[in-house]
């Protein structure tokens, strides 16, 4: 299947009134992790039953779609939403408990014992406690599968049945998921490698007999996925109802030690680490621990996994981002240690494909594979084409009609700024990304040259006088004015941007609790009593109106 143009890619939907179709209507949205938003039911982290609430509240600001980082499981002990035990699922843990037919008010004492004070101190915490919400939570889904499976697996209930049906219609990734997190469970958390070989190795006879032993923790991780996805489905349709858009995220790779890499050893390099070649700042590279694509043979089948991906990614979403495109084009990689045969010849590192002719058709053959798999359930894609990019990526990304990003505090030569009115209309303008610093630090921190520099720009000239080192409500407002009057289709704010906070999701190279673990300090219909945030709120509204999208 060839790939849909710009054109047919935003008339991938039927209706203008279906918030998936229109990919050239001018929008604005907001950038907001999911394990960010809070209320009063939820337990210590943003969960699915959350978002109609918050949709509702940015949309009353004039924004009109939401972009949430991945909601695939990540492994115990980590944090960022890009290591990822499978390129399938949501992760649990985003599971709104208050929501779960099989856990009644009345029995929450019952299901958690003495994690009550437990689930107290994360619904308190100023950030995500990872370790306390999973330990709750996982305490409480295992009670409700209890209940479940006693009074409806057993019994093959109309909810049984239900749960069956999901089974089926995700058969092209739920068994290996709910295997995968069913025998890691048996082996006491080891990676799939460190597995008895005939497991390793997926030996017919020998999975057989493992699954019909972990048949019930099986069943266990496939009623979780159901929850998740009946939670989804149900919350994607509130947003639908209010006009408001969802757009998720594509991680580039998947962890080594997942479902995927498990059951397609085949589509993945087991001797290679994807990384980034050497430069001035960094002159050995960086390896980044994750398995290459193994293109030459993900050829051989069309990309067949790439496309089940999207296309399932697209049952979740109105578009999504692809991290790392260019890595799509080209990946570079790096000998993995130890995985060299004695007396073998040891592989360099390299990008795959190796030469520029090559990584051009590469690269455009595998997104537009990625495209169709998308196009199967109506959803479009936008390319983080950040960093070291070679122009003819952005070239070929045109010509598919994907739109990249125009991130303002890096369009730039020196001080001299692009104006964001000349940015191309396929384009997502934003001022920073979850891993840059909010607006407001970015101007605090900026020198006076380069203050000036910004403020060279045609629509903030005429403010200059207004506009000092400070951040103002005055700044705020001209800041919104600049980045939404630009000529991009969409602009995303982060929810920092929206509420001129100083908060921050992730530092780059850095790891400690302070990453992925931003929460609101109350939930939405709290901070609306807030003064300052109304004043905030009013300000994008008004801003948002005078540019025209909506």
């Amino acid at each position: 299947m060839s790939s849909p143009s710009a054109e047919n890619q935003s008339q991938s939907s039927s209706s203008p009134s279906d918030p998936g179709s229109g990919a050239h209507r001018r929008t604005a949205g907001v950038t907001v992790p999911l394990f960010s938003l809070r209320s009063d039911r939820s337990w210590g982290i943003g969960e699915i039953g959350d978002l109609p609430e918050f949709a509702a509240w940015m949309r009353a600001a004039g924004l009109r779609l939401v972009q949430l980082l991945p909601l695939g499981e990540v492994s115990g002990g980590e944090t960022s939403p890009y290591m990822a035990l499978s390129a399938f699922g949501i992760d649990p843990m985003f599971i709104s408990l208050s929501a779960v037919p099989e856990l009644p008010a009345e029995r929450l004492g019952e299901a958690l014992g003495d994690d009550q004070a437990a689930l107290d101190r994360a619904r308190n915490s100023a950030r995500v406690d990872y370790d306390l919400v999973r330990r709750v939570k996982r305490r409480a889904l295992r009670f409700a599968f209890d209940v479940f499976e006693r009074e409806h697996h057993a019994k093959q209930t109309p909810r049984a049945a239900e749960l069956a049906e999901f089974v089926k219609r995700q058969s092209d990734w739920l068994p290996d998921y709910a295997q995968f997190r069913a025998f890691k469970d048996a082996f006491d958390g080891r990676a799939w490698w460190d597995w008895p070989e005939a497991i390793r190795e997926r030996r017919p006879e020998a999975l057989e007999a493992l699954r019909r032993e972990r048949a019930r923790d099986i069943l266990y991780y496939e009623y979780v996925q159901w929850l998740a996805h009946a939670q989804w489905e149900a919350a994607r349709a509130d947003l639908r109802g209010k006009g408001v858009e969802i757009m998720g995220d594509l991680p580039f790779m998947v962890s080594r030690d997942s479902a995927d890499v498990w059951a397609h050893q085949g589509e993945f390099r087991h001797d290679m680490t994807v990384g980034a070649p050497p430069d001035q700042f960094d002159t050995e590279g960086q390896r980044w621990g994750l398995p290459p694509y193994f293109w030459a043979r993900m050829r051989e089948n069309n990309f067949a996994w790439l496309r089940r991906r999207c296309r399932y990614t697209g049952l979740l979403y109105d578009r999504f981002r692809i991290d790392h495109l260019v890595g799509f084009y080209r990946t570079y990689i790096f000998p993995e240690q130890g995985q060299t045969a004695p007396g073998a010849e040891r592989p360099r590192a390299t990008f795959d494909p190796a030469e520029e002719a090559e990584q051009r058709e590469h690269g455009n053959r595998v997104v537009r594979a990625m495209l169709a798999g998308a196009a199967e359930t109506g959803a479009q894609l936008v390319a983080e084409d950040l960093g070291a990019v070679p122009g003819w990526v952005r070239e070929s990304l045109s010509e598919l009609g994907v739109p990249g990003y125009k991130v303002l505090i890096w369009e730039k030569d020196d001080v001299n700024f692009r104006d964001p009115a000349e940015y191309p209309a396929l384009s997502v303008a934003c001022f920073g990304t979850h891993d840059t610093d909010s607006v407001v630090v970015w101007w605090e921190s900026r020198d006076d040259r380069e203050r000036a520099g910004v403020l060279e720009l045609p629509q903030l000239a005429p403010r200059r006088q207004e506009l000092g080192p400070g951040f103002t409500k005055e700044t705020h407002r001209a800041l919104l004015d600049l980045i939404l009057g630009s000529k991009s289709e969409l602009v995303l704010l982060l929810l920092q941007d929206v509420l001129a906070t100083r908060d921050r999701i992730n530092v780059p190279g850095t790891v400690g609790p302070q990453n992925w673990s931003l929460r609101l300090p109350a939930p939405p219909s709290a901070l609306d009593q807030d003064p300052e945030v109304r004043a905030a709120l009013d300000r994008v509204r008004e801003s948002v109106e005078a540019s025209g999208r909506g």
